[in-house]
């Protein structure tokens, strides 16, 4: 396997082992603070300081004219993430860890399957064929699987 795509491939491994361990640390957060939105408000808070000194740190700095030609939706990443934040924090108690991550994989991939499919949002057309649609109908099996133990 090519570095150019191991790379990522393992960070991403790494990144998707800490959203395991990040809907259960704000779920403590939310218990204690009694909201699963204040949960979500702090753990952006920490990452937002997190992200602005890596940034500092990396030395880029883009032109004030950058951002003008992005599209409105462009804006709104931060939004869906703190809507999973907030879920999560609310639902991994109740439903569990296993279940929780399962059922999100389930909604990305069936997102990322019609996104992909109509290009939307700059991305790249990738028709939906029967080996994907196949994939994601795995995954639901794995989400019943899991939940059903």
């Amino acid at each position: 396997m090519p570095l150019a795509t191991f790379f990522p491939i393992v960070l991403m491994f790494v990144a998707g082992g800490l959203v395991a361990v990040q809907a259960p640390t704000n779920s403590m957060i939310a218990k204690a603070g009694g909201s699963p939105v204040l949960a979500a408000l702090v753990s952006f808070a920490v990452g937002t300081a997190a992200l602005l000194a890596v940034w500092l740190g990396s030395g880029t700095r883009p032109a004030p004219t950058s951002f003008a030609g992005l599209p409105t939706y462009a804006w709104f990443g931060g939004l869906y993430g703190a809507v999973y934040v907030a879920a999560a924090a609310f639902a991994a108690p109740k439903i569990g860890l296993a279940a929780l991550l399962t059922i999100a994989i389930a909604g990305q991939i069936t997102m990322a399957l019609l996104l992909d499919h109509y290009g939307a949002l700059g991305l790249a057309r990738a028709p939906i064929n029967f080996g994907r649609v196949a994939g994601a109908v795995l995954v639901v099996a794995g989400v019943l699987l899991v939940r059903r133990s």
